[in-house]
């Protein structure tokens, strides 16, 4: 995917998200709109930074790196949403084009989807809005049924579903 299908996928996202954590139209959703444009929009574009140095697709496009932003917030209470645009860059360079992406970086093999689009291609942009439309269900979904985004702690009712050894965990890291 390029740039603009990133940016494109960033702030359908973030506002798409808007809708799901204020529920209705709303002063409050407006300011989650406000609150959540900047944070995914440079997270969808973060990993591309290794265009400038290391190996595009592959040094800043791993699971290490999304799952230091995914950490990031609860230990140091900012930067949140960020792992948001960085997840939904993967997602599309993953599905939305055909080359994929080194997900275990340094192992270099690289994964994709055989149904990817070239970037050049007429339907790239048809196929983030598809894609950005997918993944607002699915953070829906996650927020209704498994973690609260906003409160970022686990619902009770998915947490009894979970081994008790991985609920000790949980209210250890303070998410239960």
């Amino acid at each position: 995917m390029n740039k603009y299908g990133h940016v494109l996928n960033g702030v359908l996202l973030a506002l798409g998200l808007a809708l799901v954590l204020g529920a209705e139209l709303s002063l409050t959703t407006v300011e989650w709109g406000v609150r959540l444009l900047p944070p995914v929009v440079l997270g969808a574009l973060f990993p591309d930074v290794d265009t400038a140095f290391g190996k595009h697709r592959k040094t800043l496009h791993n699971l290490p790196v999304l799952a230091l932003f995914v950490a990031y917030p609860l230990y140091f209470d900012n930067l949140h949403f960020v792992w948001v645009g960085i997840a939904t860059h993967y997602l599309l360079d993953v599905v939305g084009s055909k080359r994929g992406i080194a997900l275990f970086y340094p192992y270099t093999q690289e994964y994709g989807l055989p149904i990817g689009v070239a970037v050049s291609s007429e339907y790239s942009t048809v196929v983030t809005v598809v894609i950005s439309v997918l993944e607002v269900g699915l953070l829906a979904a996650i927020h209704v049924y498994v973690i609260d985004l906003v409160a970022t702690t686990v619902r009770p009712e998915f947490l009894a579903l979970l081994p008790e050894v991985v609920r000790g965990l949980l209210r250890t890291a303070g998410l239960a």
